[in-house]
């Protein structure tokens, strides 16, 4: 069976209070949603994340930690895993070890300036809940190549100050509570997308 790569990427970053905010996002998505989700959330390196299994029980859309050199596919959600980097390529998922970044591993910033490269116009960036400003300078990246960029409103946030700063870098980004966004997002991936950046 030939792999039905993914023509759009949704990357998504949070940290505190992201759990929360990740399983209403599953559980809002529709069961034939177009793009590949790639999800960072901050999580100590020394323990075991269960994000997967609470994203995949939450919605439709299947979830687990991705692995290395994975193909990237349309409807499924892809998890960094403890202390490593989750970064995207054309047709396929990055797990690498990589130095921190702003403080973390895996880290957002990362993830959206891969995702940015990868896919250009096509690659969708979500900011949620969180504290400090990891993801603050990737959305400027993923603007900078045609990208979108979708922020959740702080004043919904659990945790304002990421959706904060990632507005302050992106002023012109799209700026929504929660319970707005995955329609939001289900409508952007369905916007057809013929150029592609090349990294």
């Amino acid at each position: 069976m030939t792999t039905r790569f993914a023509a759009r990427v949704l990357a998504v970053g949070t940290s505190a209070g992201g759990v929360e905010a990740l399983t209403r996002l599953a559980a809002a998505l529709p069961a034939d949603f177009p793009a590949a989700m790639l999800v960072v959330l901050h999580v100590p390196s020394f323990s075991a994340s269960n994000l997967p299994a609470i994203l995949d029980r939450a919605g439709p859309l299947t979830a687990d930690h991705a692995r290395d050199h994975e193909p990237i596919v349309a409807g499924r959600i892809y998890v960094a895993p403890p202390d490593f980097h989750l970064l995207a390529e054309r047709e396929e998922v990055r797990v690498v070890r990589g130095p921190h970044e702003n403080n973390h591993r895996p880290a957002i910033d990362p993830l959206f300036r891969s995702v940015a490269l990868a896919f250009g116009p096509a690659a969708i960036a979500l900011v949620l809940t969180g504290a400090l400003d990891d993801g603050s300078a990737g959305v400027v990246v993923v603007v900078d190549h045609g990208g979108t960029v979708v922020i959740q409103d702080p004043k919904d946030a659990l945790y304002p100050d990421m959706p904060s700063h990632a507005i302050a870098a992106a002023p012109a980004a799209t700026v929504s509570p929660l319970a707005d966004i995955p329609a939001l997002l289900d409508r952007v991936a369905r916007e057809p997308v013929s150029t592609f950046a090349v990294a």
